[in-house]
């Protein structure tokens, strides 16, 4: 094919500085409570928790944030990451739409994940810190932390959840590989892993109890912050290298696109590649959809409620205002592990509460039967989360070939699967099935919140 189908930037092109989203909100969030008092905290009650550095990131309402020399040395490893236009994906389904994607699994832990990680693990060891607890899903963001605290030379201590932890052993041995200790969690370890084993000795775990047990252990110990992957402002913030580097990619391709797609766990990926073009929505006035793609299984953004709540399992973080399913809701044993989480980030939820973006959900099998369809237009096996994407992506290219209308999609191609594939024999051998959550499993989640409700 004769028209070129991959841009690339060159080291220069690496953006000098974050996107802060929440300069340019409407609505600005309302403010974290503290879990006992219910009253907003301020950044002081986030110090035992994070360098002070990360705290003011969290707060800030500067749209700019510097992006620190030496990180953006440690991003050339593998950024710029590549944005293809998807020809043969387009031929296949016979769609007038053009469809783009961005790729993250390039980095060397395979994700978009290391994003975030470097800066994190570079202001902590700026601050002294010699130890980072965090908690992984399905290994993407623990093996993340593990590469950036071996290059700043910081111990690396992750939570994996349970089920994640039997499914993906080789994500795990990467970790182990970058000098990371890793443990599954509920583990007998720490107080909240050993009350939630008391009440389900065969729990799968889920990323609200991993990050009450990494809380814990940071709270308790000397010279020990705790790191996040998702959710936080300061992690979005971070991730805001993709959409930055892909508006770039749009223009050398003379195009911008019309829906902005991504998987949706906590809020960081998708957040990555829609936050800098949404800035083009909020304050140009561009016409642009921004979807986030949840799992069926896990629905916070498209079945669960507003409200403040916990962002781990026991109570031991702020109370947050996001949609959520609750803090003790534990999902079902999907594969996209990384997208199993009971809440969403406190900016996207805002940003959903006043209909800037939307949401949708999809099934895994469907997810899956899209990411296959990927790898054989593309080559590209991707990571069960990055299906999410592919699947809504699909949808899109069919909806513009109903509909006779050509549309630009991009979606954020966030990691490959090659540590994956474990999931797709379950696929190939009929051993996944649909899975949604009846409205009656939604609502005795929901019953479960009793954290302050928000007014209408």
């Amino acid at each position: 094919m004769s028209q070129q189908t991959k841009f690339v930037l060159s080291e220069r092109d690496i953006p000098e500085k974050w996107y802060n989203i929440a300069a340019d909100m409407p609505n600005k969030p309302l403010p974290p409570l503290h879990p006992g008092t219910h009253q907003p905290i301020g950044p002081e009650a986030l110090a035992p928790l994070f360098p002070m550095e990360l705290i003011k990131q969290e707060v800030s309402s500067d749209p700019w944030v510097e992006i620190p020399e030496e990180v953006r040395e440690i991003y050339k490893i593998w950024r710029p990451t590549p944005l293809f236009r998807a020809h043969r994906l387009e031929k296949m389904l016979d769609t007038p739409a053009k469809i783009y994607y961005k790729y993250e699994g390039v980095s060397p832990a395979g994700s978009h994940k290391p994003n975030t990680a470097v800066p994190q693990a570079y202001y902590n060891m700026k601050e002294g810190v010699k130890r980072i607890t965090t908690e992984t899903g399905a290994g993407q963001w623990g093996s993340a932390l593990a590469f950036a605290c071996n290059l700043f030379g910081l111990e690396c201590e992750i939570y994996m959840v349970r089920i994640s932890y039997d499914q993906k052993p080789y994500r795990k041995l990467a970790m182990n590989t970058w000098g990371a200790t890793v443990y599954a969690s509920p583990s007998e370890r720490t107080h909240a892993g050993r009350q939630i084993l008391t009440q389900d000795p065969d729990s799968p775990g889920s990323l609200g109890i991993a990050i009450s047990e990494a809380v814990e252990v940071a709270a308790t110990q000397e010279e020990t912050k705790y790191a996040l992957g998702s959710v936080l402002n300061h992690v979005l913030l971070h991730q805001t290298v993709v959409g930055q580097e892909a508006i770039q990619q749009m223009e050398m391709a003379g195009d911008f696109p019309d829906i902005v797609i991504a998987p949706f766990g906590g809020g960081s990926n998708f957040a990555g590649l829609s936050f800098p073009f949404l800035r083009h929505k909020l304050v140009d006035g561009k016409k642009l959809r921004a979807i986030a793609v949840e799992p069926a299984s896990c629905p916070k953004l498209t079945r669960g409620v507003f409200r403040y709540d916990f962002g781990d399992t026991v109570g031991m973080t702020p109370l947050l205002p996001m949609y959520t399913l609750g803090h003790t809701f534990v999902p079902a044993k999907i594969h996209a592990g990384g997208l199993r989480y009971h809440g969403a980030g406190v900016l996207v939820s805002q940003l959903l509460r006043d209909g800037i973006i939307e949401a949708v959900a999809a099934d895994q099998l469907e997810t899956f039967e899209a990411g296959i369809l990927f790898a054989k237009a593309e080559g590209i096996i991707p990571a069960p989360e990055a299906n999410h994407a592919v699947a809504q992506a699909i949808r899109e290219a069919q909806i513009a070939k109903e509909e006779g209308v050509s549309k630009t999609i991009l979606f954020n191609l966030c990691g490959h699967g090659n540590f994956d594939m474990a999931a797709y024999e379950a696929y190939f051998t009929g051993r996944l099935q649909k899975h949604e959550l009846t409205q009656a499993e939604i609502d005795a989640a929901v019953a479960l919140i009793d954290t302050p409700a928000i007014p209408a």
